[in-house]
C-alpha cells in the first residue's frame, strides 16, 4: 500500500514538473493523491515569492485557506527564504481565524530576520493575549532577536522569562542564552551560562568558542578549543572556521599549524570555508609559502579564496603579484569579483604605491561590474592619493563623494597631509575632525607633528597644550607576544581521533 501511494506520488510530481508553473499548478484537480498533500509538495519545491503567490490562490481556491498545516507552510516560506516577504506573511497572517504557536513562531522569526524587532515583539504579545503557550522555539527567536540587536535590557528580561516559564535548560534556549550574552560583549553571562550545562555538545562549545572570539577574547578562545578536544568532542567546519580566525588574530602561527594537522587527520580538507579560514590563518601569519601550498591545492575555490589570496600577498608588501593574481582570476572568468575583491585590490595600489591603476580599477569597479563604491573604496582612493602625494586631489574626491565622509577617511588625509608637510590642507581637515571626534588623541597628534615637519614649532606646542587642556590622552602603547601556545605541550597525548 505504501510502496503504490510513493510510486504515484512520485510519478504525478515528475508530470507536474513539466510545462510551466501555472499549468502544473493547475493538475492539483487532476492527481490522485489528496490535494492537500499535491499542494504541500509544491510549496516544499518553491523558489520564489512569484510562485508562492500562484500556489497560494490555489490554495484559496481549493479551501484551504483555514488550514493551519498549508497556510503555515506559506508562511514559513516568507519568513525563512532568502527571498521571503514579510508583508504578505502578514497578510497571510491576518485572515488566519485562529492561528496556533507554530504560526505566531514562524511570524516572530520571520520578523527576527528581517531585524524589526517591534513588530516581532507585537506578536509575542499577541501570541500571550489569545493565551498561546510560550514555548523553547518562541524564545529562542526572541532571544535570537535581542542579540543580532544589541537589545541588552530586553534580553534580560526575556532571560528571567525563561527562568519563570523553566525553559533555560532547554539546549535551544541555553546555546541561544549563550550566543545573546556573548554579541552583548558579556563574556562572564556567556561563559557561566555554558558552565552550567552538564554535558555540552559541539553545538554549544562552538557557540563559546565564537563568543570568545567575538568578544576579543583570542586566548582564551584557543584554551576553549583545546579543553574541547580533551573532553572527546569532534570538531566540526564552524569549529575550524572560527578558531583559526583566533589564530589570526593572535598570529598563534604554531597553534594554527597544529589546527591544521587535526583539519587534514579527521578529514576536513575539502570543505571550502575551512580551506579559506587555513589560508587567511597562514597569510596572516606571513607565511605566505604555505597560503599559496592551500591556495594551490583546492579544488573548489570561490570569490572569498582568491580575495583572501590576493589581500596576503599585498599586505605583505607584494603588489605586483597581487595584481597579477587578480588578472589571473578576471582571465578564468570563473569567479566575478565583488566589492571586497575591489577593496583588496585597491589595498594592493596603495601599498603599491600605484595611482593610474588605482584610478583605473575604480572606474572598473563602476563601470564593467556594476559596483557601487561604499566609502570603504572612497578611503582607499584617499590612501592610495595621500601616500602618493596628491593630497588636494584626495580632499577633491572627498568633496565629490556621494556619502558623508568619515572620521577615519578624514584621518587618513590628515596623516597624508603630516607626511608630504602640507600645513594649510592639514588644518583644513582638522576642522572637519573637529566636528566629527573633538577629542580623538591622533587628530591632535598629526596635526602637532605636521606643524613640526614645517619647523613651526610654536603652533606644535599650542595643538600639544590645547590636547593637554581638554583632558585628551594618548591610549597606553600595546604589546605583542609570539611563542608557543600553553596547549601545546609536547607530551600532551594525541587524541584518539586525531
Amino acid at each position: 500500500m505504501i510502496i503504490n501511494y510513493l510510486c504515484r506520488l512520485k510519478s504525478n510530481l515528475k508530470a507536474l514538473q513539466l510545462g510551466s508553473f501555472r499549468s502544473r499548478i493547475s493538475t492539483i484537480n487532476t492527481v490522485s493523491i489528496s490535494k492537500e498533500e499535491t499542494v504541500i509538495s509544491f510549496l516544499k519545491n518553491c523558489s520564489c515569492m512569484k510562485d508562492l503567490k500562484q500556489i497560494h490562490a490555489r490554495v484559496i481556491q481549493l479551501g484551504f485557506e483555514q488550514n493551519r498545516f498549508v497556510v503555515g507552510k506559506v508562511i514559513v516560506f516568507c519568513a525563512a527564504a532568502e527571498h521571503g516577504d514579510m508583508n504578505y506573511a502578514v497578510s497571510v497572517f491576518e485572515k488566519i481565524g485562529d492561528p496556533d504557536a507554530f504560526i505566531f513562531n514562524t511570524m516572530i522569526r520571520g520578523f527576527g530576520k528581517a531585524n524589526d524587532p517591534r513588530k516581532a515583539f507585537d506578536y509575542y504579545k499577541r501570541m500571550q493575549e489569545r493565551g498561546l503557550v510560550s514555548d523553547s522555539f518562541t524564545f529562542s527567536f526572541l532571544l535570537k532577536v535581542c542579540g543580532q540587536l544589541g537589545l541588552v535590557l530586553l534580553g534580560r528580561l526575556m532571560h528571567c522569562s525563561t527562568l519563570k516559564r523553566g525553559l533555560n535548560s532547554h539546549v535551544f534556549v541555553r546555546n541561544t542564552l549563550v550566543h545573546m550574552y556573548g554579541t552583548f560583549k558579556d563574556i562572564e553571562a556567556s561563559r557561566q551560562l555554558f558552565e552550567e550545562i552538564p554535558n555540552p555538545e559541539l553545538v554549544a562549545w562552538n557557540i563559546i568558542i565564537d563568543c570568545h572570539v567575538s568578544c576579543g577574547k583570542f586566548n582564551e578562545a584557543l584554551e576553549m578549543f583545546s579543553r574541547m578536544l580533551k573532553f572527546g568532542i569532534e570538531p566540526d567546519e564552524a569549529t575550524f572556521v572560527v578558531i583559526l580566525s583566533a589564530c589570526s588574530a593572535l598570529g598563534a602561527l604554531d597553534f594554527g599549524r597544529w589546527v591544521h594537522s587535526c583539519i587534514s587527520n579527521i578529514g576536513h580538507g575539502c570543505i571550502t570555508e575551512v580551506n579559506n579560514s587555513l589560508l587567511d590563518m597562514y597569510a596572516k601569519c606571513g607565511a605566505l609559502q604555505e597560503a599559496f601550498e592551500i591556495f594551490n591545492g583546492m579544488n573548489k575555490k570561490n570569490t572569498v579564496t582568491w580575495n583572501t589570496m590576493i589581500l596576503g600577498l599585498a599586505s605583505h608588501g607584494y603588489a605586483n603579484e597581487a595584481l597579477a593574481l587578480f588578472s589571473n582570476m578576471l582571465e578564468q572568468k570563473l569567479w566575478a569579483p565583488d566589492d571586497i575583491t575591489f577593496l583588496v585590490v585597491l589595498s594592493a595600489c596603495s601599498h603599491g604605491g600605484m595611482v593610474d591603476k588605482g584610478w583605473r580599477f575604480f572606474d572598473i569597479m563602476k563601470k564593467e561590474y556594476h559596483i557601487q563604491p561604499t566609502i570603504k573604496h572612497y578611503g582607499c582612493m584617499v590612501d592610495i592619493l595621500g601616500r602618493a602625494g596628491f593630497v588636494e586631489e584626495a580632499y577633491r574626491l572627498i568633496s565629490n563623494m556621494p556619502m558623508q565622509c568619515n572620521a577615519i577617511v578624514w584621518r587618513t588625509l590628515l596623516a597624508a597631509c603630516r607626511l608630504h608637510g602640507n600645513v594649510e590642507l592639514g588644518k583644513q581637515v582638522r576642522k572637519q575632525l573637529l566636528e566629527l571626534e573633538p577629542d580623538h588623541s591622533s587628530d591632535y597628534v598629526l596635526l602637532a607633528n605636521t606643524y613640526a615637519s614645517a619647523g613651526r614649532w610654536n603652533e606644535a606646542m599650542r595643538v600639544r597644550k590645547t590636547m593637554h587642556k581638554r583632558g585628551v590622552q594618548k591610549p597606553e602603547p600595546g604589546n605583542s607576544v609570539v611563542g608557543r601556545h600553553p596547549s601545546l605541550r609536547s607530551d600532551e597525548p594525541l587524541l584518539s581521533f586525531l
